[in-house]
């Protein structure tokens, strides 16, 4: 996706919309699977620097600004469909179907900072916490100290979670009038139509098939991502393990969703495979 869009803005030399989210969303989610990865080799590997060098404190908050980056640029992705596609007749909605394309490269601006200004009190958080509890207990003044801290993490989970739901919001919103919208004309083409098979109604439905298994599999990582963050399952649970994988997966998956069900995407790999093929024979 990334190669593909980096492309299409070299050779037009015009930067979309679509092509702006799109290189956003793929390029932040790189960083994301990459520094998963990081995050789990040195877990494996360094277990004693990692927590000790405070490294997991780091890696926990560059992973929460990714997640919650990732999220908004969905989340933007969606607004942008909505407003492209679906066909509403409010006011807001044409104006802001006639702004989308300016609007677009600050929602993608505002997004970052959002998501930076939102790692700042979990960053804090997260020192002080490891600092108080690691501390031993002579040097605690009471258990009181305890519990305010315990507090602390309340705060930090509920602030997680209520940051991490408002893309998805907008998100669920958004694609929700998508799906509205789409249902309504292909029931009206259906309806309209002469032959047993439309060719304009099969490609709505398709569309509408798209559009709601991203909405399934967002809200899937989203509900993950607040469960491992809450500390509801206990650490290394299979429970646990299934979030973390799902968290893995989810990303990924909805880029093969992208990538399926656009053709320019399609036609990279399909390239790539037929010249890996020539080469093998």
């Amino acid at each position: 996706i990334l190669a593909v869009s980096s492309a299409n803005c070299i050779r037009s030399k015009i930067l979309s919309s679509y092509d702006m989210i799109m290189i956003f969303l793929s390029s932040f989610r790189l960083f994301l699977q990459s520094w998963s990865m990081l995050d789990l080799l040195l877990c494996m590997f360094c277990e004693m620097s990692y927590y000790e060098e405070n490294f997991s404190a780091i890696f926990s908050t560059v992973f929460v600004f990714l997640n919650f980056s990732t999220f908004w640029f969905a989340a933007c992705l969606s607004v942008f469909y909505c407003t492209k596609v679906a066909t509403l007749t409010q006011s807001y909605f044409i104006w802001l179907k006639q702004r989308i394309s300016s609007l677009m490269p600050w929602m993608l601006i505002t997004s970052c900072l959002l998501s930076f200004v939102t790692c700042f009190p979990f960053t804090w958080e997260v020192y002080s916490v490891r600092d108080n509890f690691t501390a031993p207990l002579t040097i605690m003044n009471s258990s009181e100290e305890r519990v305010t801290k315990k507090v602390n993490v309340f705060l930090l989970i509920l602030f997680f979670n209520v940051s991490i739901a408002l893309p998805v919001i907008v998100c669920i919103v958004s694609s929700s009038l998508l799906i509205r919208s789409l249902w309504i004309h292909t029931r009206q083409m259906q309806y309209n139509a002469t032959g047993f098979r439309d060719p304009s109604s099969e490609a709505h439905i398709s569309a509408i098939k798209s559009v709601f298994s991203f909405l399934i599999l967002y809200v899937i990582y989203f509900i993950s991502l607040a469960l491992l963050y809450s500390d509801v399952f206990i650490p290394l649970s299979i429970e646990d393990a299934i979030c973390i994988v799902v968290i893995a997966a989810c990303p990924t998956g909805h880029s093969m969703m992208l990538i399926w069900s656009n053709p320019k995407f399609r036609e990279l790999p399909a390239r790539i495979l037929h010249h890996a093929n020539c080469h093998v024979r």
